[in-house]
C-alpha cells in the first residue's frame, strides 16, 4: 500500500459538496452519536469540511492534520471556536491517554493505516469511546478516490482496529467507499 497526503493545490475538491456522495454529514453523526461535551479529534481534516458538520455537536473539537497548510487554509474558511488545530502524525498523536471520546478519519484512513496510528488511536481514545471511518475501499472501482492499490478492504480495516483493541459495532461496504464504527 502507497501512503500519501493529499495534494494541498487540490484543497478545492475536499471543500465540494460532491464529497457527501461518499459519507454524508447525518451518516457521520449517526456513526459518531457525538454529546455536547465530547471531546472528538477529525484525523486528517484537511480544510475542515467534516470537522465543521460535528464542531457544533460536541464540546472541543480537534482538527489534525500533518499539513499545516491544511489548517492554514481551514482557518481562512472560519471554524467554529470550540475547533483546535493540531499539526500531528496519526501515529504520534500530542493528546493524553483516553482524552478523546471519540474520533473520525473521513477518506483518510489509506493515508495513516498502520499499526502505530491504530496503537496511537487506542492510546487516546477513552474506553468505550468511539472510532469513525469513512475510506475509499480497496474492493472499489477506483473511478473516484486514490489508486486501488492505496486503499484497503473493510475487512483489512476491521482485523486491524480490532488487532489494536477496538470491537466493530457496525461496518458497511458501499460501490467506492466503506463504513467502520470500532468502540474501544
Amino acid at each position: 500500500m502507497g501512503f500519501h497526503t493529499f495534494s494541498i493545490d487540490r484543497a478545492d475538491d475536499l471543500e465540494s459538496p460532491d464529497r457527501y456522495r461518499y459519507g454524508s454529514r447525518e451518516e457521520l453523526l449517526g456513526a459518531l452519536d457525538p454529546g455536547a461535551g465530547d471531546v472528538v479529534a477529525d484525523i486528517g481534516s484537511g480544510t475542515g469540511f467534516y470537522t465543521d458538520e460535528i464542531a457544533p455537536h460536541v464540546g472541543r473539537m480537534y482538527a489534525v492534520d500533518v499539513q499545516p497548510e491544511m489548517h492554514d487554509r481551514y482557518r481562512e474558511n472560519g471554524p467554529s471556536n470550540n475547533v483546535e488545530f493540531v499539526t500531528a502524525e496519526a501515529s504520534s498523536l500530542p493528546f493524553d491517554d483516553d482524552e478523546l471520546d471519540a474520533a473520525v478519519s473521513t477518506m483518510t484512513y489509506h493515508e495513516f493505516a498502520t499499526d502505530a496510528a491504530l496503537a496511537e488511536l487506542a492510546r487516546v481514545i477513552r474506553p468505550g469511546g468511539r472510532v469513525v471511518t469513512l475510506d475509499w475501499s480497496g474492493k472499489g472501482p477506483g473511478v473516484d478516490g486514490p489508486p486501488v492499490g492505496e486503499r484497503f478492504g473493510l475487512g483489512d480495516a476491521v482485523d486491524a482496529f480490532e488487532t489494536a483493541g477496538f470491537r466493530t459495532v457496525d461496518a458497511a461496504t458501499r460501490v467506492e467507499t466503506f463504513r467502520h464504527t470500532a468502540v474501544r
